[in-house]
């Protein structure tokens, strides 16, 4: 595994529509990998293709202590709204605030070709939404309001408070789950 380079803000690639996966080869299973590592390293929740220079329908997101390969992703239903304030790997130094749907659901390929399915709610929803927004060639900061510069302190800090609120909507989301008869 290794650690890919990120694209910032003005990389060309960026504003371009990722390609469908037709079929996942040994260089897609070496891309997740890649991606799920620079993930980690960079202490992240999400990751697009796009992001690490590859224009392929695949993102990566690890939140509520659950981690999700989704290739060739598709949001089948959404409702309600919620505004949450984002920052981005691609975009640093900034964050603002955006309105995305509540809850979604997401059908994706796993790394093994086969076909899930995500019911997420609030923060998870927020991620989804942002990394599949990378793959349309949208980053977050042309849907944001109130754009404000943020420091590295200000950053670390919210990945603390976000580690909190993930361990405890993770124990929530699961109890959910097992109830419902669904496990993720």
């Amino acid at each position: 595994m290794g650690i890919r380079i990120i694209r910032k803000e003005g990389d060309e690639i960026l504003k371009k529509k990722s390609k469908t996966v037709k079929e996942i080869t040994p260089s897609i299973l070496e891309l997740l990998d890649d991606m799920q590592a620079t993930l980690r390293s960079l202490d992240a929740v999400g990751i697009a293709a796009p992001q690490v220079g590859v224009l392929k329908r695949i993102c990566i997101v690890e939140a509520e202590d659950e981690l999700y390969e989704l290739i060739n992703p598709q949001i089948i239903s959404h409702s309600g709204t919620q505004t949450s304030n984002e920052a981005c790997l691609s975009v640093p130094g900034r964050s603002g605030n955006v309105e995305r749907p509540l809850e979604i659901t997401v059908t994706a390929l796993n790394r093994d070709g086969e076909e899930y399915t995500i019911e997420a709610d609030d923060f998870l929803t927020t991620v989804l939404c942002h990394e599949l927004d990378h793959l349309d060639g949208v980053l977050f900061i042309e849907k944001a309001t109130n754009i404000q510069e943020i420091t590295n302190e200000e950053l670390n800090a919210r990945k603390q408070e976000r580690r909190n609120r993930s361990r405890e909507r993770g124990n929530r989301s699961r109890a959910y789950s097992r109830e419902r008869g669904r496990l993720r």
